[in-house]
């Protein structure tokens, strides 16, 4: 059975593989991207993403099977959490009464192996929130340091975004309504976002040393692909709240063989 997506990101990277993936299988997909997609809109503000979602469900004729939110950045500036966790997250609530609407409704976010890394606990809380005024002003605060501690800002965005998919998705809104929602966290994956810092040895050095993948090295767009079509198939019928490290061993080398004792006795 044809099923309708909202993939944001559509046209570039990770999400122009997802969408063309689905539009492969032959389901229908309505994209979101600044250019280039069916809808055209900027996810780092309030209006955008309202926006984005009205135009995405009349589009879909107000039921929607699926949404995969692959839209993101990773800059040092303060816009990335404002795409990263609130592109994602006030989209995805605009988009909930369309998803409850079908059989067989599904969500899926990408996070990344950068929520493991140092971020800013302030920034993250304040997301989860829901005070983008404040996480703003902490994040803008954090970039005036420079670069290289501005960078916190994607880590913790992505951290924000896990915590906030591992929280909603088991409640009545979410699983009460039949909607699984999940999250994939890529390791470094190539994409035009990467493709410079992977163009030399020294930047190869430095992703390896953050991002140990054992497994294959970097990744293709469509490793990442597959596990989102997968989570928001159909077939996924009790798959809820997990964070699925799609990352070629990063987690495991980092984290190690126990993350589980923190609970025990």
């Amino acid at each position: 059975m044809t099923r309708t997506y909202v993939v944001t990101g559509s046209a570039s990277g990770i999400g122009a593989t997802t969408a063309q993936t689905l539009r492969d299988r032959g389901d229908r997909v309505i994209g979101i991207d600044l250019k280039g997609a069916e809808v055209e809109a900027d996810l780092s503000t309030h209006d955008g993403r309202i926006d984005a979602a009205a135009r995405a469900t009349e589009l879909a004729g107000g039921v929607i099977d699926g949404v995969i939110a692959c839209a993101g950045i990773s800059a040092p500036i303060a816009k990335t959490i404002s795409i990263n966790y609130f592109g994602v997250t006030e989209l995805l609530e605009a988009l909930r009464p369309a998803l409850a609407a079908a059989e067989a409704p599904r969500a899926a976010v990408v996070s990344s192996m950068a929520s493991l890394q140092p971020n800013s606990k302030e920034m993250v809380e304040a997301a989860l929130a829901g005070d983008e005024a404040k996480t703003l002003e902490i994040a803008d605060a954090v970039v005036a340091q420079g670069p290289e501690v501005g960078y916190l800002v994607y880590p913790s965005s992505k951290r924000a975004i896990a915590r906030w998919v591992r929280r909603e998705a088991v409640t009545p809104e979410w699983a009460g309504a039949g909607i699984a929602l999940n999250a994939v966290a890529p390791g470094t994956v190539v994409t035009p976002m990467t493709e410079q810092l992977l163009a030399t040895e020294e930047g190869r050095a430095m992703v390896d040393a953050a991002v140990p993948m054992p497994l294959n090295s970097h990744q293709p767009a469509q490793s990442i692909a597959d596990v989102l079509v997968w989570l928001t198939d159909a077939n996924n019928t009790h798959m809820a709240g997990q964070v699925i490290y799609c990352d070629g061993g990063a987690d495991a080398s980092l984290r190690g063989d126990d993350i589980w004792s923190w609970n025990d006795q």
